[in-house]
């Protein structure tokens, strides 16, 4: 059998473990956003949790005094960049649950900017998801979801979404902004959950 032609050996494998299949590391962080970007002022911003019966409200000031971690954690995006060691800082979402009684089991996450994304309660609580508003130390820019979104490191992070303002409960699993365009009901990269 002849040997293959040049260019005909495929991609690189990568051999860096913590990679999900497809991803590639960056050092940099790419700005993507599927409209323009909200400038929301802190005393304007405010998140609450609705679960249909009740309604749970907090204020930029009230986010701030509540426990606050520090999370290390690799991002993955669906357009396959990956950025290792990422540091944040927030609220884990099991701290603002603490208050909510609901038998749902997804939720919708809303955004100021009108985005919306959707994901099981249990993707959100025991330690998975967290409000947070500091990266590396500083402030998080608007650019990157700031003043506060949400971080689900374990999924695509089309589904960390930026400049939360809330939560729905949902008794089923209705797709948000960018599963309603295609994109994976789920978003687990490690199985390259990418798009339906």
């Amino acid at each position: 059998m002849a040997a293959p032609t040049r260019g005909f050996t495929g991609r690189p494998r990568n051999p860096d473990a913590n990679l999900p299949p497809g991803q590639y590391a960056t050092d940099g962080f790419p700005v993507l956003s599927a409209g323009p970007t909200p400038h929301v002022p802190l005393p304007d911003w405010t998140f609450e949790i609705d679960t249909g019966s009740a309604t749970h409200q907090w204020t930029w000031e009230q986010l701030q005094a509540l426990p606050q971690e520090n999370i290390t954690a690799d991002i993955h995006c669906v357009t396959r960049w990956s950025k290792l060691g990422t540091a944040w800082r927030g609220v884990s979402l099991d701290t603002l649950f603490e208050e909510v009684e609901s038998e749902a089991e997804y939720a919708m996450v809303h955004s100021y900017g009108d985005y919306t994304t959707n994901l099981p309660l249990e993707d959100l609580l025991d330690g998975k998801a967290w409000l947070v508003h500091e990266f590396e130390g500083e402030a998080l820019p608007s650019a990157h979801g700031g003043p506060v979104r949400l971080l689900v490191p374990h999924l695509y992070f089309w589904k960390s979404a930026k400049w939360v303002s809330g939560i729905r409960m949902m008794d089923q699993d209705l797709p948000g902004f960018w599963e309603v365009n295609g994109y994976h009901i789920y978003g687990d990269p490690w199985r390259e959950e990418r798009y339906s």
